[in-house]
């Protein structure tokens, strides 16, 4: 992300910014809810520190962690947060899983993370297979709920985090080659016949269940889209930085 900083910092002189190595390599993998607690921990030091707001942007998974903490750590004074290719509908693709489960492939995966143990993976928390959404339903617990899918205690405050954002933008494209189907980067994902239903048309938005239709018709929900940025490039194009991130600094 050094990239990313220098850019911040040549536009916006005597910016502070914070960035984190917490769960980096292979600690990545550990339950997106610990991960969860503890870069909120860190991330609302720094909001107390900046009473007078900050801005967030997470990249590929730490972009859905993000979203979580927000939700989770309602006090929090982010204004604008930004998702760089990060798999807010989910993930269900084979090019994924062999980055870190070599032998596994997207339409047996289900057995490993639909269970107890494949829940104490911050994949198995967000692998979302439209061909066993009963299996999503019962054992995910993770992305069903920040997604209000699931009723819990805590629905009403995982709205509540969102609508206090100035702005949402969501950052993905077609060449990322990693998140699948891409389009998760903008909160659309597959139905049961691999189709890719538009954000505008599931349920999520359309029953206002996170905010986010609410967000948009205020004028607060940006959606980005990129050609020909690879998934590993998304914090490194300074194209990207300069339009997807810069902006939203001011």
């Amino acid at each position: 992300m050094l990239i990313m900083e220098e850019e911040i910092k040549r536009h916006h002189p005597g910016t502070k910014v914070y960035m984190t190595d917490r769960f980096s390599g292979w600690s990545s993998l550990e339950n997106s809810w610990h991960q969860v607690k503890e870069l909120g921990s860190d991330i609302m030091e720094i909001c107390e520190k900046h009473p007078e707001g900050i801005h967030l942007v997470g990249y590929s998974q730490g972009g859905l962690l993000g979203r979580a903490i927000l939700q989770t750590f309602t006090n929090h004074t982010v204004k604008n947060f930004i998702s760089l290719s990060s798999p807010q509908a989910g993930q269900y693709g084979t090019a994924f899983l062999h980055l870190i489960f070599p032998s596994l492939t997207a339409k047996a995966a289900f057995e490993l993370f639909y269970s107890f143990v494949g829940q104490h993976t911050s994949v198995g928390n967000y692998w979302n297979d439209p061909h066993h959404q009963d299996l999503f339903y019962k054992y995910s617990n993770f992305l069903p709920y920040i997604n209000n899918a699931i009723q819990s205690t805590n629905s009403s405050q995982f709205r509540e985090g969102l609508l206090k954002l100035d702005k949402m933008i969501l950052v993905g494209g077609p060449n990322d080659g990693v998140i699948t189907p891409w389009q998760s980067s903008h909160f659309a994902y597959f139905d049961e016949n691999d189709e890719v239903i538009p954000l505008h048309k599931r349920e999520i938005y359309k029953k206002d269940s996170i905010g986010l239709k609410t967000l948009d018709a205020q004028g607060k929900l940006k959606v980005l889209s990129f050609p020909n940025v690879k998934h590993h490039q998304w914090h490194l194009d300074i194209r990207v930085i300069q339009k997807a991130v810069i902006p939203f600094l001011d």
